[in-house]
């Protein structure tokens, strides 16, 4: 048995497919931006923890004071991770197809498994070895088709990856920080490091951060709200009441999700490659979540791992 007890105030697919849907939309707000993609991420982050201040009091406040030393410096990490990873991802959409971009993007669990595999010393079953092999596989396929268009696509799909492996890296360390520390909390604070680490980022690189015409502004104030507040604020709501693996799964609807806008807002095709790979990617990560769902039903001292839950873009 698993320890979810709680009965949540609404019906737990409600949310989950608002944050599916949400979170589908923040490779097309990114495209709609001209803004460098680290003043998006910083003021992305600052919106954000706008709307989470109101919050801050009470309980989450005392439970930030009495965070230990060694969880700060786990949470700098984090932040710094998290603002490689948006910093990479967003970069990668200036040069390859939305559609190779979240479908390399959607590997996130399958390194965060692997990690965990090498840190923690996670058990890994045969049917998540299948799934890692297809997901791979279909990523080696949408790279392979994206060699043949241009130089830039393939710069865009290594940006991705390399931004994968950066929110994979966040996410084992959130695996380890959320043991001691309330998920609000840690995404307060991780948020505010990422927000920081944009700014010494913008400030080195001479970027303006300010005097932005209002239809940039309107951009960052719907990275903050939709993808951000309405995708990973509810996803780590959800995590009290439904299994962190099928929380995982929302990571399948952003490449589904967002090449749909992306072909009817930019007129992005999708290629026979993308199509064949993201059958690989999906199909893998979907046998993978199935194993991982299977893993958190058993018994606490019986399990290889749980699964975190997604970050994503």
């Amino acid at each position: 048995m698993n320890s979810l007890t709680q009965k949540p105030p609404v019906a737990p697919a409600i949310p989950l497919l608002v944050g599916m849907i949400a979170i589908s939309f923040a490779p097309i707000l990114v495209r709609y931006s001209d803004a460098p993609v680290s003043v998006q991420g910083m003021w992305r982050m600052l919106f954000t923890l706008v709307l989470m201040l109101p919050f801050a009091g009470g309980a989450n406040l005392r439970a930030l004071k009495s965070v230990r030393p060694a969880d700060w410096l786990l949470l700098l990490a984090a932040g710094f991770f998290l603002a490689l990873h948006f910093l990479l991802w967003m970069a990668s959409l200036s040069y390859t197809s939305i559609a190779s971009s979240t479908l390399i993007l959607s590997l996130e669990p399958v390194f965060v498994m692997i990690g965990a595999y090498f840190l923690f010393k996670d058990r890994l079953g045969r049917k998540a070895m299948i799934g890692l092999i297809a997901a791979l596989a279909g990523i080696a396929i949408v790279g392979a088709g994206d060699s043949g268009l241009s130089g830039d696509a393939m710069t865009g799909d290594l940006l991705s990856l390399l931004g994968t492996l950066a929110v994979a890296v966040n996410m084992l360390l959130a695996k380890r920080i959320l043991a001691r520390v309330p998920s609000f909390v840690y995404s307060l604070v991780v948020f505010a490091v990422t927000a920081l680490c944009f700014y010494l980022y913008n400030a080195a690189a001479g970027y303006r951060m300010t005097d932005y015409p209002q239809r940039e502004w309107l951009v960052f104030v719907l990275l903050a709200v939709v993808p951000t507040v309405f995708g990973h604020l509810i996803f780590n709501w959800l995590l009290r009441y439904i299994k962190p693996a099928t929380i995982s799964m929302s990571v399948l609807a952003e490449p589904v999700g967002a090449s749909i806008l992306g072909l009817l807002l930019f007129g992005e095709a999708i290629g026979v490659w993308q199509l064949v790979g993201g059958a690989f990617v999906i199909a893998g990560l979907t046998l993978y979540m199935r194993a991982e769902a299977d893993n958190y039903d058993r018994p606490a001292e019986a399990r290889g791992h749980a699964a975190a839950g997604p970050s994503g873009s």
